[in-house]
């Protein structure tokens, strides 16, 4: 799935960045890099953007740039 597609509240491990040029290295600058932890905190209300936790800290991004970010989701504790 991608970044986009997750639940609120929903944690996932990044497995692959897309796009290409400057919006890929600032996606890879921004420490949005494979194997790294993400959990999506905030939705605004009209969809976008969306706020994420990554590293220890709030990254908001456009559901644009989301899209070009895939996430294997980790499993849900019980």
């Amino acid at each position: 799935m991608t970044l986009d597609e997750m639940r609120l509240g929903q944690s996932g491990i990044i497995t692959a960045v897309g796009g290409s040029g400057a919006l890929r290295c600032r996606l890879l600058d921004m420490g949005l890099i494979p194997h790294t932890k993400v959990t999506l905190r905030k939705i605004a209300p009209m969809g976008d953007p969306i706020q994420i936790s990554v590293r220890g800290y709030e990254l908001t991004l456009r559901v644009a740039d989301a899209k070009q970010i895939q996430v294997e989701a980790e499993a849900q504790k019980k």
